[in-house]
């Protein structure tokens, strides 16, 4: 009688483990039983009671300081525990695109070490929110295609990919995912699998990295910044491992971006030290998203009000610190502004910044100050006349520096209404931005002119000589 009670007992949970289904004739059939990764790091990293988990997302959401509006397909989070990154994570992955089906997640192995990419034979993955299904086609893709193995072994007391999956469960309904461990690996093999799945406007891309792990508060602050600048910039010379964490999966998104003229833009940054209030050894966080344009653009678009504004009022009390204000962390990003300033139609003042050498905020701050005061060409502005100004404000690509044989060739290559020019030659340099050419429509008048600005004579020429192009996004009242 005992034997039979263990068979029953055993049949039960067998039967309640099955997918059951009915066929097109009305018959039950028994699907295979469905494998699911249960949670590694729930009531570690995060909370493993569903309500209190759900509470804290909205707790995020509310104390977000993310205003950007433009869905993304791809984002930069942090993976630490959500009480010290969950913010910021958040802030990243309610970015993406509602539409998006798919989602790769591309997190460092922590645990276990693997070489190359490694992916999941799971069929689900399970939170306190639920279960998140894999997609299968496209793992067993990457397994085809790609080279990937599968190495649930390394998965299963990895955390940088679970603690994503509760943000990925409360931002994007009936979603599924495709994890991807990376071990000892080269950054172009995530660059192929973003580059090809990319195509399909339903894939979104979740690059998991914390930034320096460990150091003093100001000193984090500063190889965070640096890290950031290579992000923002799309420079992966020395980008290592020291930097971040999942170096890998970054620098293959920022190769992504750099090949398609698409820009990282800033969301947030932060570190452990804010909610620890231990500043001896702190861990750092960064958040990005994938934008399909050039970031001036960016800014052109969504804060032309708010930079004219600023530039203003900069004018107007020579008093305003970046540190003191609300702004949108684009303008953390290192960039380089010329700030115009014209009264009743004449010049009253231009001066600007040619190389990124500082955040953007304070480039413009600075620039409109010197601008109004610091023009040697006119006398300071009268506090007056501010109200007579009209404003512009030049955002700057960072320059490229041309090639060419002689100056036909240079002429040949400059772009007319495009192209601002830098020239240089020994001591002598000068710059026009690219609306002189309002002024000046003829290349050859165009770049003597430039030559005079910059003391050589107009038809001056030599082997030294040097050139270089850029371009800007032009704001103006």
């Amino acid at each position: 009688m005992k034997k039979i009670w263990l068979t029953i007992l055993l049949m039960t949970l067998v039967f309640a483990s099955l997918k059951v289904s009915a066929n097109t004739k009305g018959i039950i059939t028994m699907d295979t039983i469905e494998k699911i990764k249960q949670p590694s790091v729930a009531g570690t990293f995060y909370t493993a009671d569903k309500i209190a988990l759900e509470k804290q997302i909205t707790e995020f959401k509310k104390n977000s300081r993310n205003t950007y509006k433009t869905p993304t397909r791809a984002v930069i989070v942090p993976h630490a525990g959500l009480v010290y990154s969950g913010r910021l994570a958040c802030e990243g992955i309610s970015q993406l695109d509602k539409n998006i089906k798919n989602v790769f997640i591309f997190a460092p192995a922590h645990r276990v070490a693997i070489d190359g990419l490694g992916t999941t034979s799971y069929d689900a993955w399970r939170t306190p929110l639920g279960d998140i299904k894999v997609n299968k086609a496209i793992t067993q893709e990457l397994i085809n295609n790609f080279g990937v193995k599968i190495t649930d072994n390394a998965l299963a007391p990895e955390h940088a990919i679970e603690v994503e999956l509760p943000f990925v469960q409360t931002e994007l309904k009936n979603v599924k995912i495709i994890p991807v461990l990376m071990g000892n690996v080269e950054p172009d093999k995530v660059y192929k699998i973003i580059s090809h799945y990319y195509k399909n406007k339903e894939n979104g891309f979740i690059i998991s990295s914390d930034l320096s792990h460990y150091l003093p508060n100001d000193t984090a602050k500063k190889v965070d910044n640096y890290t950031a600048q290579h992000i923002e910039a799309c420079v992966s010379d020395n980008f290592t491992h020291e930097l971040a964490c999942g170096a890998t999966g970054i620098l293959g998104l920022m190769k992504f971006a750099q090949e398609n003229n698409y820009s990282l833009i800033r969301i947030d940054m932060s570190n452990s030290g804010a909610t620890t209030f231990d500043n001896n050894r702190v861990v750092g966080y960064g958040t990005w998203f994938l934008y399909e344009g050039e970031r001036n653009e960016f800014i052109k678009e969504n804060y032309s009000d708010f930079i004219l504004n600023l530039c203003r009022e900069s004018i107007k009390t020579r008093k305003i610190k970046s540190s003191e204000i609300e702004y949108p962390q684009v303008l953390s990003e290192f960039g380089a502004v010329f700030v115009t300033l014209e009264k009743n139609g004449n010049l009253r003042g231009c001066i600007g910044s040619i190389i990124p050498q500082r955040p953007l905020i304070d480039d413009i701050i600075i620039n409109a100050q010197n601008a109004a005061y610091s023009d040697p060409r006119f006398n300071p502005v009268d506090k007056s006349e501010i109200k007579d100004l009209s404003i512009a404000v030049s955002l700057l690509s960072v320059p490229k520096p041309m090639k060419f044989k002689d100056e036909q060739d240079l002429l040949n290559q400059i772009r007319q209404n495009i192209d601002g020019i830098i020239i240089r030659d020994g001591n002598y340099q000068a710059v026009y931005l690219p609306s002189v050419w309002e002024q000046i429509p003829d290349k050859k008048m165009f770049l003597n002119s430039l030559k005079v600005k910059a003391g050589m004579s107009a038809d001056h020429f030599s082997k030294t000589f040097e050139a270089y192009r850029f371009e800007t996004s032009y704001i103006k009242q």
